[in-house]
């Protein structure tokens, strides 16, 4: 399976210039749970994404990897 959360996870903190630690400091948590979440062997919960987001100044879609649709796909297709 493709770890894509993780990937878009360490490439944001990578943009911006933080390390797992300091990653880790602003979330609270062990520097270790952010390599976790970045090897794909932990997932966050739903506040702690929340917390990634806003420290990482991203919307949960791109840090899911989840692509959005073109204006032309919006809508159930009726």
């Amino acid at each position: 399976m493709d770890n894509i959360f993780g990937k878009q996870l360490k490439e944001l903190r990578t943009e911006k210039g933080y390390t797992q630690r300091t990653l880790a400091e602003k979330l609270g948590i062990s520097p270790s749970a952010v390599g976790m979440y970045e090897q794909g062997r932990r997932e966050p919960d739903n506040e702690m994404l929340s917390k990634l987001c806003c420290i990482l100044e991203t919307t949960t879609d791109n840090l899911l990897g989840i692509e959005q649709p073109k204006n032309e796909e919006v809508g159930c297709g009726l």
